[in-house]
């Protein structure tokens, strides 16, 4: 296979569908449909391991494919698995009606991501739900939402990173059409639709792969959760294929404007032209083709610039990725936790390089891993790394799924607001942050395989043997577990809730209309460390405007002298003041520099100041 293939049930118009499936060991590929009427169609195979067939049937026809005359299994490539990972597969129509032809996406620099779980972000749990909380985000300053991975997965209660059908959005969901709706939906008030998916496994119960060919997986690798996926090994490209026909339904069928890929440092794979490049170079094609911005953004654990540097430089040529450093660096300072990773992490340096340069292990001795971990970022734009200050990972993947509202005081938590969102880098907000919420978001299952569970369950136990957590974790299968991460978004009606809101509001208008600090550059930025007084200053400019950063980490009234350009700056924000909940800030409104500049802060505190300009 030297060029990329539809796969799956292809809708061709006139009631006519195209049905590719690749299982080169196969002798004999029947086409089941069983409704609205039932007949088996044998299928052509060709030379490359292709078997296809036309036939007449409409979108809603369900179908299977049965194997040599015996097992009958669910389309690969499903588009939509309408009675769950076990059910047959259904055609869909690949018209919809579009309503964002005058969408051309965002550039990386616009994006502000706001990540959630469709099953817990509403009661209902559907895409269609989210859709009348579209514009509360817009008006909070969300450019992008960033949806935990939709493809099928068993059951109706998942992560999503279980998912079996990359193809399917989940049933439970929505399916295909659920998902249309929402992205149509953000695109008619500007905001852009990020998805996560995964390449680099797929879950346990109902993936049928094997059953069409082994070729898919490779046991030359093995990947924390199984099998790695074929990309090196022999009959690689059809494998390759399945993927980035995959990556090219959602972007340009289903108008999705990014993809969130997870966990890339368990996509293994040596070739000299690797599948991340491919995917970058099909990116690429599709953004031209369609009009339309489209990014890839990684998640990656090696931190290796090698995968958003440029292909002309070596590099894969991904958009940008995840800075985990980041948020172990400020989630230490907040917290004081030192178990497990976060043992590498807790002084005000860390989070001051995190700032200057994305990376903070780039060639350093990791105690942790006990080897020398990381490259140097400090020439990648500042526009290509994602921070967070909380995620789906950093919460859920602790034992009791607890939230940092029920770790840091209310204080804390603005902290935590200002530095994220004053950055030079994209900033992401998991669901529920922007107004501390108190609901958990503990993972959780709903397989169906009793053994599976257990596996499962006993898994997440040995999981937290490197953190001094007590307790027991929750049972990921029990229904109340996935019941208690539903959010309570009445909370930011009032109190601290509401003024946290505000705050992450105001933070956004000021990110947006600040000149400093809606130009994302680490060349444009100075950091200054005051250790012992765990204090830390950041001073951004662009275009003869300047802002300052001042942030305090310890538990007392701080005081320390920067260096600052001569002038009048003024106060824009101080987390300390009284109208914010505060104890009320120890600074004035004015702040004059004559070079240096003595700043005070109150305990886990943040100031920004802008210097005033003629």
């Amino acid at each position: 296979m030297d060029q990329q293939h539809e796969i799956g049930a292809i809708y061709t118009g006139n009631g006519i569908c195209r049905f590719r499936v690749w299982a080169p060991e196969i002798e004999a590929v029947e086409l089941h449909l069983l409704s609205p009427e039932d007949g088996s169609f044998p299928m052509i195979k060709g030379n490359d391991g292709i078997h296809e067939i036309e036939v007449s049937a409409e979108p809603g026809a369900k179908y299977v494919f049965k194997l040599d005359g015996e097992k009958e299994r669910p389309d690969p490539a499903s588009r939509f698995q309408p009675e769950g990972v076990h059910g047959p597969s259904q055609v869909v129509d690949p018209g919809f009606s579009w309503k964002d032809q005058v969408w051309f996406g965002l550039s990386l620099q616009e994006y502000i991501i706001y990540e959630m779980h469709v099953g817990t972000f509403t009661e209902a749990g559907t895409f269609e739900a989210i859709i009348p909380h579209l514009a509360e985000l817009k008006d909070l300053g969300i450019t992008a939402i960033e949806l935990m991975p939709v493809a099928q997965f068993p059951g109706e209660r998942n992560w999503g990173y279980d998912g079996v059908y990359p193809f399917a959005a989940q049933h439970s969901y929505g399916g295909p059409d659920g998902l249309r709706r929402l992205v149509n939906a953000c695109h008619s008030i500007g905001l852009a639709v990020i998805l996560d998916v995964v390449y680099n496994h797929l879950g346990p119960e109902g993936n049928y792969l094997w059953d069409y060919t082994p070729t898919y997986f490779t046991d030359v690798y093995r990947t924390p959760w199984g099998y790695a996926i074929n990309f090196d090994g022999p009959q690689n490209d059809p494998v390759r294929n399945y993927f980035l026909e995959n990556a090219r339904y959602w972007l340009e069928d289903c108008h999705i404007d990014a993809l969130r890929l997870d966990a890339v440092h368990a996509i293994y794979d040596f070739s000299a032209v690797s599948f991340l490049e491919e995917l970058a170079v099909l990116r690429e094609a599709i953004s031209e083709r369609c009009s339309r911005r489209c990014h890839l953004i990684a998640e990656s654990d090696l931190n290796d610039t090698r995968i958003i540097r440029p292909r002309e430089l070596g590099g894969f040529g991904l958009d940008a990725q995840w800075s985990d450093d980041f948020h172990h660096a400020l989630h230490t300072l907040l917290t004081r936790e030192n178990d497990g990773y976060y043992s590498d992490f807790g002084r005000i340096a860390d989070l001051g390089k995190a700032i200057a340069e994305g990376f903070i292990y780039s060639g350093e001795y990791s105690e942790h891993r006990k080897r020398r971990h990381g490259n140097s970022s400090r020439n990648i734009r500042a526009r290509q790394f994602v921070v967070c200050a909380q995620n789906h990972d950093q919460i859920g993947n602790r034992m009791l799924g607890d939230r940092l509202t029920d770790k840091l005081s209310f204080e804390a938590q603005k902290l935590a607001a200002g530095v994220l969102l004053l950055s030079p880098f994209i900033p992401m907000l998991f669901m529920g942050e922007e107004y501390g919420e108190k609901n958990p978001f503990p993972y959780f299952i709903s397989h169906t395989d009793a053994d599976l569970v257990r596996g499962v369950q006993e898994g997440r136990k040995r999981e937290f043997a490197a953190f001094k957590w007590k307790g027991e974790p929750p049972d990921p299968q029990a229904p109340e577990t996935f019941a208690s991460a539903i959010l309570d978004r009445s909370l930011m009606e009032a109190g601290h809730h509401k003024l946290l809101y505000e705050l992450y509001k105001d933070l956004m208008v000021a990110r947006k209309t600040i000149p400093a600090l809606a130009h994302l550059s680490k060349k444009d930025l100075s950091v200054q460390v005051f250790e012992p007084e765990r204090l830390l200053a950041v001073r951004r400019w662009h275009d003869g405007d300047h802002a300052l950063i001042a942030c305090s980490f310890g538990n007392t009234d701080r005081k320390c002298t920067v260096d600052l350009p001569d002038g009048a700056w003024a106060k824009v924000i101080d987390s300390a003041d009284a109208e914010r909940g505060g104890p009320g800030g120890l600074s004035g409104d004015m702040l004059i520099s004559n070079g240096r500049a003595e700043i005070a802060l109150r305990p886990h505190s943040f100031i920004l100041w802008r210097r005033k300009t003629d």
